[in-house]
């Protein structure tokens, strides 16, 4: 009579796939951050019979991964990360499962120097047990498992398409394989996780059948979102308290452009757990449809939870900028600096505001550190050039203008700020001369008239400051009245009496 024997199979208590979600701020978004994980062996040492959990550490998985992906969203910030799914270091738990058949010794042997990581030891000897016999499906997924851990990913495939073919109704073979196949982009990944969504697992049912949507729903993503949604939210059934299907599938549904539905599974999500990802996401969603109102009352929570989170008080200053709340934005900005003195972009954005302040003194010496850290960035010589125009100081604001337009030749604005600088400088023909290429990229306006005007007033060519002259007040329409005046008085000095 066959001696009964046991097999125990690792259930991870976190997700096989868990998928974070990064931020929108009024700039980008960014996606996933997803960690692949396999369901691992771990034998007994004992053939007794017995019941109950265990808990041990997971063997580590060589073959596991991160991405993470942006897409563009509304200017001028940086994102908040939020991370959502299980420590894949959660503790791990084996339930014993009644096989019939005897235990091939090498068999016993690998399932102990597996158990101690011994990879390599182990590998030879399920080699042997496979070649004795070809439909130990217990010894090709052990294999499976060896393999990858020595990080032979393909020879790890194939030992896992050996023991579901021995067996096909196996759970864990199935999703195994299926994630395997996922980690190499090989298309027939969707059949075997789709496979284990009908399977049963060994033990905790419904948290296994929700690692496999998981799954199946991150290899579906990309190209059959909607598809991908519907896993989810089967995950999520499985998990009611769980709120990291949700979010996964609200993030989906917002790079769909369907907010309002992203809207309700956040908010679930959120209900579930209010210290989940769910604060960020509802944040980044009201962002980007520029809802700021609503975004400032999440993301002061979520400060307010977090209060050394920079990225989040970095993102509400930009949000409460968008709302005009200029103090209160630099407040924030600062703390948030305080906590990413790297961020080169919140010391822009601070020199910003102090700008929009009037706060010359403090915008200048920022520009001047920001200049210093991107010397070949025209748009920082430009805001350092325009910082010292409000100062009147006008000779360094021309030399700022000039950097910036041989740094970007095609700049038209620039060479308008170049020509006012000139002018106020006293260089009249370094005004023209920035005037006339500005031509080239930008139309005329009424200023410009009257900046070449005032150029050739000065240098005494009547006729040509004549001409702009009466550009000038031909496009005014009464919207300079100051310059009208001028302009008007000027033309009564120089030109000649009838």
């Amino acid at each position: 009579m066959a001696a009964r024997r046991l097999l125990s199979v690792w259930l991870a208590a976190g997700c096989v796939f868990a998928v974070s979600t990064t931020g929108l701020a009024l700039s980008k978004i960014s996606t996933s951050d997803m960690r692949s994980q396999q369901w691992s062996p771990h034998f007994l040492l004992s053939l007794a019979l017995g019941s109950g959990f265990q808990a041990s550490s997971p063997p580590a998985d060589s073959n596991s991964n991160q991405t993470q992906n942006q897409s563009d969203g509304y200017s001028s910030s940086k994102p908040i990360h939020h991370k959502t799914g299980e420590n894949s270091s959660e503790t791990i738990r084996h339930v014993r499962v009644e096989e019939e058949g005897s235990v091939p010794p090498e068999l016993a042997k690998a399932e102990d120097l597996i158990q101690k990581r011994d990879y390599a030891d182990a590998e030879p000897l399920l080699h042997k047990v496979v070649e004795n016999d070809p439909s130990n499906y217990v010894a090709w997924f052990d294999l499976g498992f060896t393999e990858n851990g020595l990080g032979k990913t393909n020879d790890s495939i194939a030992a896992y398409r050996k023991s579901v073919a021995a067996k096909p109704d196996v759970f864990e073979s199935n999703l195994n394989l299926g994630i395997q196949l996922a980690k190499t982009g090989q298309p027939d990944a969707e059949q075997y996780l789709r496979a284990a969504t009908g399977l049963t697992p060994t033990s905790r049912v419904a948290e296994g059948q929700a690692r496999a949507w998981i799954s199946l729903a991150h290899v579906l993503e990309k190209t059959r979102p909607e598809d991908a949604i519907a896993a989810y939210e089967q995950a999520a059934k499985l998990q009611s308290k769980n709120p990291e299907p949700l979010l996964s599938a609200g993030l989906l549904l917002e790079n769909e452009n369907k907010f309002a539905d992203a809207e309700r599974q956040y908010k679930q999500a959120l209900a579930l757990d209010p210290s989940s990802d769910a604060l960020t996401a509802l944040a980044n969603l009201y962002m980007r449809g520029r809802r700021f109102p609503e975004a400032e009352q999440y993301l002061r929570r979520l400060v307010s939870a977090q209060p050394e989170n920079g990225a989040a008080h970095i993102q509400l200053g930009r949000v409460l900028a968008a709302e005009g709340k200029n103090d209160a934005a630099v407040a924030e900005l600062q703390v948030g600096a305080r906590f990413a003195p790297a961020d080169v972009s919140v010391r822009r954005d601070l020199a910003d505001l102090y700008t929009t302040l009037g706060d010359n003194d403090r915008a200048e010496p920022l520009y001047r550190s920001l200049v210093t850290s991107s010397p070949n960035d025209p748009e920082l010589h430009r805001s350092l050039g325009q910082s010292l125009m409000r100062e009147k100081k006008y000779a360094d604001a021309q030399q700022e203008f000039l950097t910036v337009v041989k740094l970007k030749p095609d700049f038209g604005q620039a060479y308008g700020d170049l020509a006012f600088a000139a002018s106020e400088n006293q260089n009249y023909p370094l005004a023209i001369k920035a005037l006339d290429v500005r031509a080239k990229f930008l139309p005329e306006i009424p200023l410009t008239h009257f900046l070449r005007a005032s150029a050739y007033d000065h240098l005494k060519d009547f006729k040509k400051a004549a001409e702009s002259y009466h550009l000038f007040l031909n496009t005014a329409n009464g919207k300079y009245p100051e310059q009208e005046w001028q302009a008007k008085h000027r033309l009564i000095a120089i030109e000649p009496k009838k």
